[in-house]
């Protein structure tokens, strides 16, 4: 599922890809539900977390599985 690995395009700040997918890998890799965004430093959930939710709450999460868009 892709959606488990690459965020949402419009939902990055454009040039902080790359550390946004290193935070988030990082995170996944300990086991954490989120990580601080690099840019923004506010709190952003990983993918990892949103599926095993097994539900959509609507929000925009960057890196929610359940959204094409």
């Amino acid at each position: 599922m892709d959606g488990l690995t690459r965020p949402k395009p419009e939902r990055v700040p454009v040039g902080s890809e790359a550390a946004v997918m290193g935070a988030h890998d990082a995170a996944v890799v300990a086991g954490r539900s989120s990580y601080l965004d690099p840019s923004t430093r506010l709190t952003v959930f990983t993918a990892r977390f949103l599926a095993d939710r097994n539900y959509c709450c609507g929000s925009g999460c960057r890196h929610c599985p359940y959204v094409d868009s």
